[in-house]
């Protein structure tokens, strides 16, 4: 993975994300030199869900009213049923989802994380992937839908399932080390 020492990485998460797939890339980003803060709309911890059941607490860097894209490089939404479900009505995690996308800054999303971007209406006419089980979501929503383990569209990228993480962690590196994107207008 290429180094991203002097980067600063938002993760966006809430209670019920999938345990690695929020512990796994902010591993990998950290270890890559990148300074990582967990960002949501509570304060203190959040709690992880790893297959059947609650998993293990995160504690929270940064609380959702108090981060602007502006302080980050990239932003990573973690998936798991329950933390995109949450975090797409509630619409500071919404509006802070199109500020990153107006600034043409990396955003990656796995798992079931991209029904953020689609509530956020940033994913029409991109090429992407996703949880299987959300596929129809994507392409009701105007995505490209493709099976892969990660797809990237003009800094947005997204990734399947916990099996992809390295090759979603790597790609993340990549796409913020490139730097802002100029991104097209999407009808």
């Amino acid at each position: 993975m290429q180094s991203l020492a002097g980067k600063k990485i938002a993760i966006l998460a809430t209670h019920g994300f999938e345990q690695s797939e929020l512990e796994g890339p902010r591993q990998q980003l950290i270890e890559a030199g990148a300074e990582v803060h967990v960002v949501s709309p509570e304060r203190g911890e959040i709690k992880g869900w790893q297959e059947k059941d609650w998993g293990r607490p995160v504690k929270v860097d940064r609380a959702l009213g108090e981060a602007s894209a502006d302080d980050y490089d990239a932003l990573v939404i973690p998936g798991g049923q329950i933390n995109p479900d949450l975090l797409r009505a509630n619409a500071d995690a919404v509006a802070l989802v199109k500020a990153f996308h107006d600034s043409g800054k990396t955003i990656a999303a796995i798992c079931h994380g991209p029904w953020l971007l689609i509530e956020a209406g940033v994913i029409r006419g991109r090429r992407a992937t996703s949880y299987k089980s959300i596929k129809t979501d994507m392409v009701n929503a105007g995505a490209q839908w493709t099976d892969e383990p990660v797809v990237t569209d003009e800094g947005i990228v997204t990734s399947r399932q916990p099996s992809d993480i390295d090759a979603f962690s790597a790609k993340i590196a990549e796409e913020v080390m490139e730097g802002a994107h100029r991104r097209r207008a999407v009808a």
